[in-house]
């Protein structure tokens, strides 16, 4: 790979995942626009019990059987086919898999549609009897939205390994969006139902977003289900350990909850709320960073440019570390502002803002190990080794479950939490040996330097912004949102000037990954 060969892909990378952040940032707000319609509608209760138990079947056969494997499977085996200039085998290998996909599916959802009341009762026992035949029928709808789910990992799966992020990015917006607007025009005249219609063509129509595009890259689909072509024996081989890791998951996410549902009335939701806050930032740049990335890797393995791959890994982790640093502090420092405006209203009390930001602060400990690993995750499916993940994660869990065990019974949920952040710094460090261990030094020190220099850049960033926040507080008071979103603005805008002079001062390698992903809107032309 020459030098410009380089500077481009560093250049589209750039671009994709600034694409991709953007497009994140707007599906969160609409993911929250959505949850919020849902409640303001129908209020909590044994209505919207009925809605979350039937959305969570769909979803768990999407979680578990497709996901995120799909895309991790199919990326590094297309890539390796695009690489060596063997499009047309690699066309025949989407084909067998997109067959074999659907024909799954339909019989997945055959037995969820027989066999959902046993399923509803054995997720929510404690639903009454007219309220377990309302999730029935809502399962019944929401069902037909993992058949178009599970085209839509594959449609996003070819157009990330053609470096296509735009059609893809779009398309959970599409999905958002539809569920509101469908939501809110029939929810009069269908009730609840309305939402699960929604949930239904939205899928639909975020897999019709991708048709364009795939048609673009000159789509190639014959039917056929031929099981001994190369190509789909290796993405069926690549599957079945992410497949087994998206398990363990699950399995570690059951445990939580086990152990949280003896700690007392709002321990459970407390949990969930503080992770799903967590997630955010990881959500916004490193999914963004690691989904770009993970194309140019897989096509770098194929290629046999191991040192390209190494530094393009270590790039990639640096700039998390870069971004999920200041993140962490940053949340700790506006968590409980934080929480307040998103979720105290109505039955959500002032003690349940403090209880919720309390295990946020645990939660954040973790979140730049949780950040780095979804590049350093993407490293092994590019090199076709995903065994490893799935064993490093096993090891991690295993960690959480005896943490959880002895924390969660003395501290409650923040011990839960901490439980969780440990685990994920075990995980991480697992990957980053196994991972030198496998393709040779990925930068270590280069790591650590970024590291330390983005620790020193948050402390600083966090005195500034609770500075700047109590001299607001004395000014405002926060006798409605506005007032507290405006708080929340200007301290935020405080600490990002505060480390973006820091780290600049630097001059890293990589902020300037970072400044291209937000300059590359209006360079790139």
């Amino acid at each position: 790979m020459g030098v410009d060969d380089v500077t481009y892909s560093g250049k589209h990378m750039a671009r994709a995942a600034f694409l991709l952040m953007v497009t994140v940032i707007l599906s969160r707000v609409l993911g929250y626009g959505r949850e919020v319609a849902l409640y303001t509608l129908f209020g909590q209760n044994y209505i919207t019990d009925a809605y979350r138990a039937a959305f969570s079947i769909p979803d768990l056969i999407y979680m578990l059987l497709v996901g995120g494997a799909l895309s991790s499977a199919l990326i590094p085996v297309l890539s390796s086919y695009l690489a060596n200039n063997k499009e047309e085998e690699g066309w025949e290998a989407i084909s067998i898999l997109t067959n074999w996909v659907m024909l799954l599916m339909l019989v997945l959802m055959a037995a969820a549609y027989f066999y959902t009341r046993p399923l509803i009762i054995m997720l929510t026992p404690g639903l009454p009897e007219q309220y377990i035949t309302l999730a029935v029928s809502l399962t019944h709808i929401m069902l037909v939205q993992t058949f178009f789910m599970a085209l839509n990992g594959l449609a996003m799966g070819i157009l990330n390994s053609y470096q296509h992020f735009t059609s893809p990015a779009l398309g959970s917006l599409v999905y958002n969006v539809v569920i509101i607007i469908v939501g809110f025009l029939f929810y009069e005249r269908l009730g609840i139902a309305a939402f699960s219609y929604g949930v239904a063509l939205g899928a639909a129509l975020n897999l019709a977003v991708q048709i364009p595009a795939l048609k673009k890259v000159g789509i190639r689909y014959r039917f056929t289900l031929q099981t001994g072509n190369p190509g789909f024996v290796r993405i069926v081989r690549l599957m079945v350990p992410v497949m087994a890791g998206l398990g363990v998951a699950q399995l570690n996410l059951f445990v939580t909850q086990n152990i949280a549902s003896h700690l007392g009335s709002g321990v459970l939701s407390s949990l969930n709320l503080a992770q799903r806050i967590m997630n955010l930032p990881v959500g916004i740049f490193a999914v963004s960073i690691g989904t770009a990335l993970f194309p140019t890797l897989a096509s770098l393995i194929a290629k046999g440019e191991r040192e390209e791959f190494r530094r393009y890994t270590s790039l990639g982790i640096r700039a998390t570390v870069l971004l999920g640093i200041p993140a962490s502090l940053g949340l700790l420092a506006v968590g409980q502002p934080l929480v307040s405006l998103l979720f105290q209203q109505g039955e959500f009390t002032a003690d349940m803002v403090e209880s919720t930001t309390q295990v946020l602060n645990y939660y954040l400990l973790g979140l730049t190990a949780y950040a780095c690993m979804q590049v350093a995750v993407r490293g092994f499916y590019a090199l076709k080794a995903p065994v490893i993940p799935v064993m490093a994660a096993v090891l991690a869990i295993m960690v959480n479950v005896v943490l959880s065990l002895h924390l969660g019974y003395r501290w409650g949920a923040p011990g839960l939490a901490l439980a969780y952040s440990i685990a994920g710094w075990i995980d991480l460090l697992i990957l980053l040996a196994a991972l030198r261990w496998k393709v040779g030094p990925v930068g270590g020190s280069k790591i650590m330097r970024v590291f330390l220099i983005s620790l020193g850049a948050s402390v600083v960033m966090f005195l500034a912004v609770w500075g700047v926040g109590e001299g607001l507080s004395s000014l405002l008071a926060f006798s409605s949102k506005g007032l507290l979103l405006l708080w929340l603005g200007l301290t935020t805008a405080a600490g990002l000037l505060v480390y973006a002079f820091i780290v600049y001062w630097f001059k890293l390698e990589e902020t300037d990954v970072v400044l291209r992903m937000l300059r590359s809107r209006w360079s790139s032309h």
